[in-house]
């Protein structure tokens, strides 16, 4: 009975790790940082190729009430971003790019927009 009492406190405790929402991984040179700021992540890094970025993670969702933005440095024309890991990408709140480049958001697993899910991009989009 204890144990069964450990797990259940352990796992109430932890339910953000349970359910990650944008989580980078490690297969570029240059690794994805997301930086955290009340309701919106911010999203640096990548490797950079010409006028592409490129960022890879292992999920990548969006809470409802939560935004998250690319950053789009100088020069870059296109933020090409995939998903690797197993699941679906649940887009539920804001998802933008601080600038002018096209969004490619690339996910084998499918992408789920939800009802009030906002695009902000100035580029275009693709999914």
């Amino acid at each position: 009975m204890k144990l069964i009492l450990s797990s259940l406190f352990f796992f109430c405790l932890l339910p953000s790790t349970l359910l990650a929402q944008i989580t980078p991984d490690s297969s570029l040179d240059k690794n994805s940082v997301v930086e955290t700021n009340g309701n919106r992540d911010t999203i640096d890094g990548g490797d950079i190729r010409d006028a592409n970025l490129f960022h890879s993670f292992k999920e990548f969702n969006v809470e409802a009430g939560r935004e998250a933005y690319f950053n789009n440095p100088k020069g870059i024309n296109n933020i090409f971003s995939r998903v690797t890991g197993n699941n679906i990408s649940d887009i539920q709140g804001v998802l933008g790019v601080l600038g002018n480049a096209n969004l490619y958001l690339i996910n084998p697993n499918g992408i789920l927009f939800g009802e009030n899910a906002r695009l902000d991009v100035n580029g275009s989009f693709f999914a």
